[in-house]
């Protein structure tokens, strides 16, 4: 059992949950209330990383992380070192891969909300920002937290991008879906046998959590 790698995981999934947060109410409220006439692009770029193949996505951003590209080499000059290969390079295209398991689920949460209580709070002297903290979020708390649960989910269990980007550096970018796969091609099966069962047993639980919380957004859109 690789606990070093298991533990990677588990921050690299902290991290891309908790950045993907904010990024993912703004972008589902703006969704959900706003962007009426630009919303069916707004929607295939956010659900573009479920259909491209992660070998695809993981060269480009490979490319766009590698020391010859403007991004790779600002990010040299700024911290003396590459952003490829780095566990900053695997979180940025964590984050970037898991935007529809952040996005959609808040989209749909928000979705649900009856438009009388927004207007009611605007009626009642509310300040945009206010609904929002006071009215919004409250009542889509079941989305926010099926999207955070899918996105730290998903992130344990990614391997392409994971190994295009970051490669398989111990202590470094060797997360535990790359380390189940080096233990396969040792011929280690108890290993991987015993981090494969932890992994679906995270998932197992991930998932019920997720339907549990979607039941409430059914019924309230109902």
């Amino acid at each position: 059992m690789d606990w070093t790698a298991f533990a990677l995981s588990l921050k690299l999934a902290g991290w891309t949950a908790a950045l993907l947060l904010p990024i993912g109410l703004v972008a589902s409220r703006a969704l959900a209330f706003h962007a009426r006439r630009s919303r069916p692009l707004f929607e295939a770029a956010v659900a573009l990383p479920l259909v491209l193949p992660p070998t695809v996505l993981g060269y480009y951003l490979l490319v766009a992380f590698g020391g010859a590209s403007p991004l790779g080499k600002l990010w040299t000059d700024l911290f003396g070192h590459g952003l490829a290969f780095s566990f900053h390079g695997l979180l940025a295209a964590s984050v970037l891969i898991n935007i529809p398991f952040a996005v959609q689920p808040m989209q749909r949460a928000f979705e649900a909300l009856p438009a009388d209580i927004r207007e009611a709070a605007w009626v009642s002297g509310l300040t945009p920002w206010a609904t929002f903290w006071r009215i919004e979020l409250p009542l889509a708390w079941p989305g926010v937290l099926s999207a955070f649960v899918l996105t730290f989910a998903h992130t344990l269990g990614e391997f392409g991008v994971v190994l295009m980007v970051g490669g398989s550096i111990p202590g470094e970018t060797r997360t535990a879906a790359l380390a189940i796969y080096d233990r396969v091609q040792a011929f280690d099966n108890q290993a991987a046998g015993a981090m494969s069962l932890l992994l679906l047993l995270i998932s197992i639980i991930a998932i019920l959590i997720v339907h549990g919380l979607s039941g409430r957004i059914g019924r309230r859109r109902g």
